[in-house]
């Protein structure tokens, strides 16, 4: 066997898990997109949950009679961070690899489309352009799906950050003043 007759196969041997992978990535996105209309429709009504969780465990940490209070309210935000990036991660992922396995999915085809082109099989030759064109506009519209999602959400992330560490910064001024740590609202 030669190399290139190796290289077909192989790329022929990927075409069916780029479709599938393709497909899943679909199904996932639409999941995706369906969780994140949720989450903005409850920012939209002021709902943050994970906020007012981790503000709860800063005023936890900080009423703790520990003498490490700072030290463990830092540990609360590295974790609202940490959950933060993590939840991001998936998005990120999809944004890079939709149009990745867009672009296997239109290239794989093109081999055999070509293929049909030179044996004036023309039917084959539409059939697998079909394909391949399909297999791009998928990829791509899964990128920008992702893509927007990431923006939304990192700026969701940011600003969530940003009341926690005000609420950070609250409680331990409490601490050190002697007062109360007020509780509720990050």
């Amino acid at each position: 066997m030669d190399a290139k007759l190796i290289l077909e196969q192989i790329a022929q041997l990927l075409f069916l898990p780029v479709l599938g992978l393709l497909v899943a990535l679909v199904v996932w996105a639409l999941v995706a997109l369906g969780m994140f209309a949720r989450s903005a429709w409850g920012r939209w009504r002021g709902q943050r949950p994970a906020l007012l969780r981790y503000a709860g465990r800063i005023d936890a940490a900080a009423s703790s009679p520990h003498a490490d209070a700072d030290l463990r309210i830092e540990q609360v935000l590295a974790q609202a961070e940490h959950a933060g990036l993590r939840s991001l991660n998936a998005v990120r992922f999809a944004v890079r690899a939709g149009p990745s396995l867009g672009l296997m999915g239109t290239l794989i085809p093109m081999a055999a489309a070509l293929n049909g082109l030179a044996r004036g099989d023309l039917p084959a030759l539409a059939d697998q352009m079909v394909v391949a064109f399909s297999a791009t506009i998928v990829g791509i519209a899964i990128g920008v799906v992702a893509h927007v999602m990431a923006m939304v959400r990192e700026g969701w992330q940011r600003a969530d950050l940003d009341a926690l560490r005000l609420h950070a910064e609250r409680a331990l001024r409490a601490l050190e003043s002697g007062g109360p740590v007020a509780g509720g609202k990050a």
